[in-house]
């Protein structure tokens, strides 16, 4: 095969620009990266499709690092080079089948709905010939294929803001492997020659760089859940592997995340204008005073309740955010933010509520309680 890369990833959004691309970039620069990434466009998007004609022309890309790191000012350009092919999924599906056949590493991120399936996926498709429309359907094709073919085993790193995003991905495409009826030894390989790695990103990526690259600020973190025989995409001071996500998705979830879609629902129920960003919210008195009540009172103590350690880092991480929250250097809106709102609000809101009701069932909650009534959306 003419161009095979070891990393394949589904998503060209500007977030894995910034994060997991940047980071194989840097890495790669050192040594410490595992090869090249081809990249993968899954939608129809007009946007996607530039991306990838822009990622085709190489050269790499430019990641615009603003922000605030340890009280210091940082502005500088670093340009990541690690992407050095790109497909479309619908148009290119030959190709992306080589591709997955070559590649050691799987890298994705497919947005809000990712893992949703289509009821037009069907069996035939494992021939394939045609190009399931959801993403899980495309991964189970693509990895029967290195079934039939022999292939090694492969790590796959789902970078969706999904909790234990590689086991509910695995359960997802293992389910609909078994629903189109594929060998018992083909489902072995997806369970266990494939490894499903939870692994959890953190960084405000706030503005796209047309058509390729993004503007980011200085904070970013990817957590790996250990796995035994993974293979790493590459090593850098901003991946960690961790026996357990758990601590480090609760912080980023109920602090970072919370704290965003809390912001976005003020934004909304006070109509303020469209164009506001979370920095100019925090700089709004009501908001941020709002906010930081809700991270006191309402979320905070229930870290306190997990013991010391737990609550020590929800601390510092707090105040991490706090910091990024008013990053003068990013545009990072509220209307972007505010996208599947009911949505987030489940997935950010109600488990730091079910697990005070678990460990401290006096506290009040009320700011939280109220945006997690039927019905309370704006």
């Amino acid at each position: 095969m003419a161009h095979s890369n070891p990393i394949l990833q589904f998503g060209t959004s500007r977030f894995l620009q910034a994060h997991a691309d940047l980071f194989v970039s840097e890495a790669a620069s050192q040594g410490e990266a595992l090869g090249n990434i081809t990249i993968v466009q899954t939608t129809h998007s007009a946007q996607g499709a530039a991306r990838v004609a822009a990622f085709r022309r190489g050269g790499g890309y430019p990641v615009r690092i603003r922000g605030w790191q340890d009280g210091a000012p940082v502005d500088e350009e670093r340009r990541s080079h690690a992407v050095t092919q790109a497909w479309q999924a619908g148009s290119d599906w030959r190709q992306v089948r080589d591709a997955a056949q070559a590649a050691c590493v799987i890298i994705s991120n497919t947005g809000d709905t990712g893992y949703q399936l289509d009821d037009a996926d069907h069996a035939g498709m494992l021939d394939g010939a045609a190009v399931p429309a959801s993403f899980p359907a495309k991964l189970l094709v693509l990895l029967h294929g290195r079934f039939l073919a022999g292939a090694a085993p492969i790590s796959i790193f789902p970078c969706e803001l999904v909790a234990d995003n590689g086991k509910v991905l695995r359960q997802v495409v293992v389910t609909l492997a078994r629903q189109w009826r594929v060998s018992p030894d083909a489902i072995a390989y997806l369970e266990t020659g494939c490894l499903w790695i939870n692994s959890l990103v953190d960084r405000i990526v706030s503005e796209p760089i047309e058509p390729v690259g993004a503007v980011a600020e200085p904070y970013a973190l990817w957590a790996i859940e250990a796995q035994e025989g993974m293979l790493l995409p590459c090593r850098h001071p901003q991946l960690v592997v961790t026996g357990s996500l758990r601590e480090y998705e609760q912080r980023k979830l109920f602090l970072l995340n919370l704290g965003h879609t809390y912001l976005a629902q003020l934004w909304m129920e006070r109509g303020s204008p469209v164009g506001m960003t979370v920095r100019e919210a925090m700089e709004d008195g009501g908001m941020r005073a709002s906010l930081e009540a809700v991270w006191q009172e309402e979320v905070l103590p229930v870290f306190a309740a997990m013991g010391t350690p737990h609550g020590d880092a929800a601390l510092a991480y707090v105040a991490q955010v706090r910091e990024r929250f008013g990053n003068p250097f990013l545009a990072h809106r509220l209307a972007d933010i505010a996208q599947h709102h009911a949505g987030k609000i489940q997935r950010r809101m109600a488990p730091v509520a079910a697990l005070a009701q678990q460990l401290c069932p006096a506290l009040a909650q009320p700011r939280l309680r109220a945006m997690l009534a039927p019905g309370a959306q704006p």
